[in-house]
């Protein structure tokens, strides 16, 4: 019998050294879970409950339009409201949307500061800028206005004022439990995910839309909560109207791979345009009307009911702009609108979401951009099968990736909108199409605005958020939280700070490290005067000195906490 080599005492010291590695890891994460487990499982509970008040908004949303629909235009079904419509006497088509705008002025005159509908726009800048807090009393307000809006004739969408209604209830929440920052971001991104979920039946674009847009990050530890909302607005909706797609589809939705390709990258060019000339278009109009109520004097509660008898004037001939729209964004998906009709309704649908968004009348964009994406892409998709009819597959098709496409490069939201067109239509074997159409789209239409339509509305109001944080962070400093007093250690003299005075080298304490920071670039001081100005005539009262280096080390700490938040 041969002699058993004896065991290698290095190798069993390695395995004992590997079991001691894995006992400790194994005991220490049994002390975390005791020690932090509860608190993550309470927060986890907070957004369930956080995601079913949202997903409980956006179906109550969502029959409050059907209600008001049907008592103003006698509907029984909101899907095919045009039809309703054309039943009327043409008085009534232009009095309601008149009637429902001047409700509309009303509301937003009385419960906010400057007349503005609220949506995705502030929920984005709450969440970087305000801790994820958003204006409660507005809020309220501007979903009553949307509301109405949508059930008296406007044409935007009802996504985006329940996205900002959500946050609302996010922030209230927020305001209990006295969350910080990080910890409000994360329970705003389930309120939104909830509401994208309850209002499309998508949780998985929900969850998406929410880290994409309002968000802004994929971190890991906002994924899972986000994810618990998400499912909960789903389920309320699938309650409520059951496991159904948006849109049903025809069933001949084929692509010949190679062939039609290229087809696909040129419409997502052409519909990156399209999703830029709508943008520009409700910019336009909204300068228009400011410049109309500022020459006329128009108080701006008669703002709303001016475009409604705008809207009441074109639906008197093309009903398909009132409301939503899924109606003509149905029949654009399943081919039932002949070549001509798409591109009308199509211009039409611009011009109404416009006139809608310009009169401050309430509404979102997605909606809108939907419709519009399918009816470019069913027109491009007639002209695309009738010039190659032996390579080309169906027109429907087109339409599906327009529509995302179209949607996609208005929202800035190319992931999320790519899996919100899957499951409104649940057809994923023509997910190449889509996906190269809105590659294109928005790699074109975020070099012509600032990025997405909600982005560019901020940009518009001064707030610079589209180039992210090391372009805003600066913005949310005052100066007179970083300025050094006259009692601190190294305070500046005064005899200093004269010298810069009599140079007009100052700034108010109210002013933020953004307005400071051209200054020092300017003068190359060490530090700038922080003072108050008196009355004509009279010296300023010198409250302290900013210092660059103390500016430059707020901003450092401030990229420090959001790169560790976005990288959690």
């Amino acid at each position: 019998m041969a002699e058993q080599p004896p065991e290698d005492d290095t190798d069993r010291g390695f395995l004992r050294e590997q079991l001691d590695d894995g006992l400790s890891a194994l005991a220490n994460g049994l002390r975390i879970m005791r020690r932090r487990g509860p608190s993550q499982l309470q927060f986890w509970f907070i957004a369930l409950l956080i995601g079913i008040a949202a997903g409980l908004a956006a179906l109550l949303f969502r029959k409050g339009i059907a209600a008001i629909q049907g008592v103003a235009y006698d509907a029984k079904d909101v899907r095919a409201l045009q039809e309703f419509v054309t039943d009327l006497d043409w008085y009534w088509i232009v009095l309601i949307p008149i009637a429902g705008g001047l409700l509309t002025g009303w509301i937003l005159h009385m419960f906010t500061d400057d007349g503005r509908v609220r949506s995705v726009a502030d929920v984005i800048e709450g969440s970087a800028l305000s801790g994820g807090r958003v204006e409660k009393r507005a809020g309220l307000a501007s979903a009553a206005a949307s509301i109405i809006t949508l059930g008296t004739g406007g044409s935007s969408g009802r996504e985006g004022p329940v996205v900002h209604l959500a946050a609302v209830i996010s922030s209230w929440v927020c305001g209990v439990i006295k969350a910080d920052s990080i910890t409000g971001r994360d329970l705003l991104g389930c309120a939104v995910a909830a509401a994208v979920s309850a209002s499309f039946n998508a949780p998985i674009a929900g969850a998406l839309f929410a880290l994409e847009v309002v968000l802004r990050h994929f971190a890991v530890h906002a994924f899972a909560p986000i994810v618990i909302a998400s499912v909960a607005g789903t389920v309320i909706n699938r309650l409520a109207f059951g496991d159904v797609t948006e849109f049903v589809l025809p069933a001949n939705n084929t692509l010949d791979f190679y062939v039609e390709l290229p087809a696909f990258l040129l419409l997502g060019l052409v519909s990156g345009l399209i999703a830029v000339a709508l943008m520009r278009a409700i910019f336009w109009a909204d300068d228009v009307g400011n410049h109309i109520q500022k020459r006329t004097g128009m108080p701006r509660w008669l703002r709303p009911a001016c475009a409604g008898a705008l809207l009441g004037g074109i639906a008197v001939w093309f009903p398909h702009i009132i409301g939503v729209g899924y109606g003509t964004t149905s029949a654009a998906l399943t081919g039932e609108l002949l070549l001509h009709e798409a591109i009308i309704f199509a211009i039409l649908k611009v011009a109404a979401v416009a006139i809608t968004m310009a009169g401050r009348m309430g509404g979102g964009v997605f909606s809108p951009s939907l419709m519009v994406g399918a009816l470019t892409g069913l027109a491009f998709g007639g002209i695309a099968t009738s010039v190659f009819p032996n390579v080309s597959g169906s027109e429907t098709l087109y339409a599906l990736a327009g529509m995302g496409a179209v949607a996609a490069a208005v929202l800035g939201a190319p992931i999320s909108t790519t899996l919100i067109v899957f499951e409104l239509t649940g057809d994923w074997q023509t997910g190449l199409a889509v996906m190269v159409a809105v590659s294109l789209s928005t790699a074109l239409a975020s070099r012509l605005v600032d990025r997405s339509f909600f982005l560019t509305q901020l940009e518009r109001r001064g707030v610079h958020l589209a180039a992210g944080p090391q372009a805003y962070l600066l913005s949310m400093f005052r100066v007179r939280n970083v300025m050094r007093d006259g009692d601190h250690p190294w305070a500046a003299t005064e005899e200093d700070i004269w010298k810069l005075i009599e140079k007009g080298i100052h700034i108010a304490p109210n002013a933020t490290l953004e307005d400071a920071m051209p200054i020092f670039e300017i003068n190359n001081d060490v530090f700038i005067p922080v003072v108050t100005m008196g009355a004509e005539g009279e010296p300023p009262d010198i409250l302290g000195a900013l210092f660059q280096v103390d500016a430059l080390k707020e901003y450092n700490r401030a990229l420090a906490a959001t790169a560790a938040e976005e990288h959690s």
